[in-house]
């Protein structure tokens, strides 16, 4: 999986889980103030599970539909890597279930290891990570790929499609509960 998938992933592997949540693509839309600071939105598109298993397949449910959606300790585990949740959203678009989240950061590399340095803001990426969209210039060299956006800008914008190959996916748009 490519190394953007953090909201999904992160709290999936810190629980310990044996499915994965996997999505077709991620959207960030970053937006810096004067003093460095910002917010963040992340879209996921088309989430769903790994799972062999049922109780894998219940496990991630659960970790979604209950710790990464709704509750207070998956905003905390966020606060501990910089990033202040300020809204998190699921929902069904097109049959497929959607995800968005919105948080808030004190430094830019807490956005999937961004940086600032002489004059631009940049993210790295492994070569085979598929970018879809950026309104910054990708550059790639023999060891990486980088996006790369002058420092002036305000608005940092990319997506990407997961980096997984389409097995026996389980869908979770039908247990989606208001």
């Amino acid at each position: 999986m490519n190394r953007v998938s953090f909201l999904v992933i992160l709290a999936l592997v810190s629980l310990n889980f044996s499915g994965c949540l996997i999505f077709k693509k991620v959207s960030y839309d970053v937006r810096l103030g004067d003093d460095g600071k910002g917010i963040v939105e992340v879209t996921m598109e088309d989430i769903k599970s790994d799972a062999v298993g049922n109780k894998e397949f219940e496990e991630d449910k659960t970790a979604l539909f209950d710790h990464m959606w709704k509750s207070e300790a998956f905003v905390e585990d966020m606060k501990f890597e910089g990033k202040f949740i300020t809204a998190r959203e699921l929902y069904v678009e097109n049959n497929m279930l959607m995800g968005k989240v919105k948080f808030n950061f004190e430094d830019i590399s807490k956005v999937e290891g961004m940086l600032k340095q002489d004059g631009f803001y940049f993210l790295t990426l492994e070569l085979k990570d598929s970018v879809v969209s950026t309104n910054g210039q990708i550059v790639c060299s023999e060891e990486y790929k980088r996006i790369i956006w002058d420092a002036k800008e305000t608005n940092l914008k990319f997506e990407m499609l997961a980096d997984y190959t389409p097995a026996k996916l389980r869908d979770l748009a039908p247990f989606l509960k208001k």
